[in-house]
């Protein structure tokens, strides 16, 4: 059988059951998720044949019990011992069959889903890392974990049992409906009177069981991003004595939680109790006219038997699909949630015919360079124009809000300019690879971030191929290696997560370090001192001279006495460049730059 045949099948049996207002969607997202099936179809196949194994037992006995109970009552004699021992060696092959079939379908089949979760997270994180900043300004990083975590686990039992269980259960159903209208048309339209309205309540019931989910989804994303906030941040917790807030915070989220899970529940119980409420319907329709049917002839004990078997089995399945709903259920929000991360636009990418980037010289010039951010269309530069010669130091002053660093984000395309071009070396940075742009930037930042290993690990970051003496050469320019090696490791030493086992000074000249090792043509340094104590200012400013010795260099500036040795210095206000110049010669104009240096001394 093609596979575009059984995924057709499985869809149609899908809208079939649960068809309700979300109809249209849930079959684009079982669309969009097939290709992740499709990979592995030789496994599903197996699957699918086992399952369909697995289906001979309960075919087979109600046949069995069926032969035995009629020649018992009619004709006694032909139940020989030889013919119930066949019957039971009969049955128990299909047992061993019907164990190895289970065996696979538990092994293989979850093994199947585990492979599809792992390239539907590979593909998330990989589509995570191409996201702006814009995202991840707007959606928090325990939602976006939860996605890529919990979200995908539900999506594993769903690539494994949602074609499993509707292929069973159609051809439980199909086998089934064909023996028993062989034994009493009558009787099994009474029985299959119950199965279309027993399929409106479970669609009621599941519109009610499906928000639930997402909404508890959507809370412990926001629960993760609770408790992430507050781990992250617990020096600051216990410096202002917050435990108690930070507690009711946690509480209340957790509360809602609950709520959110007990509601869950309560449909799932609904849910339940109405499929059980119609298994007893139909036992009762097969009680009372089975018994009826037997009783006027048209129907024999041992037929009664078997039917009730065949109903038994009937009734197993449709319980089996309803309940499988919840999974069902859980896997599909799983499934939404996935694609939410992979709809979501990648603002930064390569033009089609991109080129590398050259750098011979390292000049940069912004030509009438308009920005304002995409969320919120806030202006922060408005038609500036500037030129930063090859090799020439230059440092922007200014209040907040003046879009300095706005404009260091703009250089290496974090973010795209809403008007006029950014140039390096005459070349057009929108039309240039992102790779071969960042690998000629280096950036250090005020916010040092460190990732959890060890020192030598954070520097090679730099430049991921780096021999341990090249880490080390790096170190000894940033000025970190003589306290690397006082550590207790020295460079194997684990620094913590976001490296808290290390001073603020330290962790800076790490991050120098790794600047150093990447080695680059151009350098951005964003406030890279300005939380920093004066002794370690004081060995960070050395290094970073260092650094930037010989290379293009545009730094942002809070403590004045770090840039007054620059070549230039601009002072940028909303309206753009306000004053530029030299150190001595923006005192000499007694202007903005001399109040904000006079405010210092």
């Amino acid at each position: 059988m093609d596979f575009h045949v059984i995924i057709a099948f499985i869809v149609n049996g899908v809208e079939r059951i649960m068809q309700n207002e979300y109809s249209g969607k849930r079959t684009q997202l079982i669309k969009r998720f097939f290709p992740y099936l499709k990979k592995y179809r030789k496994t599903m196949y197996l699957d699918l044949f086992c399952a369909a194994l697995t289906c001979l037992c309960d075919v087979v006995l109600p046949l069995i019990l069926r032969t035995i109970t009629n020649l018992a009552m009619t004709d006694l004699a032909s139940l020989t011992v030889s013919l119930v021992g066949k019957l039971a060696l009969l049955y128990l092959v299909l047992r061993l069959i019907d164990a190895a079939a289970q065996y696979f379908m538990a092994d293989m089949g979850h093994v199947m889903g585990v492979y599809i979760e792992t390239d539907m997270r590979k593909d998330a994180f990989d589509h995570l890392q191409r996201l702006g900043y814009t995202y991840y300004s707007n959606n928090k990083i325990g939602q976006i974990m939860g996605r890529i975590t919990n979200d995908l686990f539900e999506v594993t039992e769903f690539a494994h049992h949602c074609p499993e269980e509707f292929f069973i259960a159609g051809i439980k159903f199909v086998v089934s409906f064909t023996i028993l209208c062989g034994y009493s048309i009558g009787l099994t339209v009474l029985i299959f009177v119950c199965v279309p309205i027993m399929a409106v309540v479970s669609v009621v019931l599941n519109q009610n069981l499906r928000a639930a989910f997402r909404r508890q989804r959507v809370q412990i994303g926001e629960l993760n991003a609770c408790i992430e906030e507050s781990l992250l941040g617990e020096r600051v917790v216990k410096a202002f004595a917050a435990e108690e807030l930070e507690a009711s915070k946690f509480a209340e989220g957790n509360n809602d939680f609950k709520k959110i899970k007990k509601l869950t529940y309560h449909f799932m119980a609904m849910f339940q109790a109405s499929t059980r409420l119609f298994d007893g319907l139909m036992y009762l329709i097969v009680v009372l006219a089975g018994g009826l049917f037997v009783i006027y002839g048209h129907i024999t004990p041992g037929d009664l038997v078997a039917y009730v078997l065949y109903v038994s089995t009937l009734i197993a399945t449709i319980r089996r699909i309803v309940e499988f709903a919840e999974q069902f259920q859980r896997g599909m929000t799983g499934i939404e949630r996935f694609f939410e991360i992979m709809d979501a636009p990648i603002e930064i990418t390569d033009v089609p015919d991109a080129k590398e980037l050259k750098v011979s010289k390292g000049k940069i010039e912004l030509k009438d360079v308009s920005f304002e951010y995409p969320d919120d269309h806030n202006r922060v530069l408005h038609h500036l124009s500037l030129t930063i010669n090859p090799g020439e130091r230059v440092a922007i002053v200014g209040p907040s809000g003046g879009g300095k660093t706005t404009l260091c984000n703009l250089i290496p395309r974090f973010y795209d300019v809403t008007g006029g071009s950014i140039e390096i070396d005459e070349q057009d940075i929108s039309k240039v690879t992102l790779r071969s742009l960042r690998e000629a930037i280096g950036i250090v930042q005020q916010d040092v971030y460190l990732f959890s290993g060890t020192v030598a690990e954070n520097i090679s970051y730099g430049k991921q191929n780096a021999t341990r003496e090249e880490i080390e050469e790096a170190a000894k320019l940033a000025g970190a290696d003589g306290f690397i090696r006082e550590l207790k490791n020295g460079y194997d030493t684990y620094v913590g997560e976001r490296g808290v086992k290390l001073s603020g000074g330290q962790k800076q000249r790490i991050s120098i370090a790794r600047v150093f090792l990447k080695n680059p043509k151009l350098l951005i340094l964003d406030e890279a001192t300005s939380a920093l104590d004066n002794e370690s200012e004081l060995l960070v400013s050395r290094s970073l001279d260092c650094l930037a010795k010989g290379r293009t260099t545009l730094t942002i500036a809070h403590r004045l006495t770090t840039i007054k040795n620059y070549d230039r210095i601009l002072v940028l206000e909303e309206d753009g460049i306000a004053e530029e110049g030299t150190h001595e010669e923006l005192l000499k104009k007694q202007g903005i730059y001399y109040k904000l240096w006079n405010m210092i001394e």
